[in-house]
């Protein structure tokens, strides 16, 4: 079976990140390990896409961020989603059914 990793839609990430992110306050390397983890490795968010949309998020509002220590005991910044972030993580799941519910009628389309 071919493990290629996947490529996320632009603006999936963002959605991604808001959903982790309303399960409770968490930092950015454990937001990548936690989608990982869920996906089964599907989805694998690179620092370098992961920490710029954590700061748009924030610099949108959508996403609160205060510095804590790790259970490592590291200082890292730690993320909390927002009233405002979480209509706009509502408003995305649901476009996000409606593309998705789009791309199956597609591809179930008998030829």
């Amino acid at each position: 079976m071919n493990s290629a990793k996947s490529d996320l839609l632009q603006g999936t990430l963002d959605m991604l990140i808001l959903k982790v992110v309303a399960l409770g306050p968490i930092h950015g390397y454990a937001i990548s390990r936690r989608i990982q983890r869920i996906s089964k490795a599907v989805l694998q968010v690179q620092q370098g896409s992961l920490y710029p949309a954590l700061h748009r998020l924030e610099k949108r509002g959508w996403l609160d961020a205060e510095w804590r220590d790790t259970e490592t005991g590291r200082e890292a910044k730690f993320y909390t989603l927002t009233k405002t972030g979480r209509k706009q993580l509502e408003l995305e799941t649901v476009n996000w059914n409606r593309l998705s519910d789009a791309v199956s009628m597609i591809l179930q389309t008998a030829e």
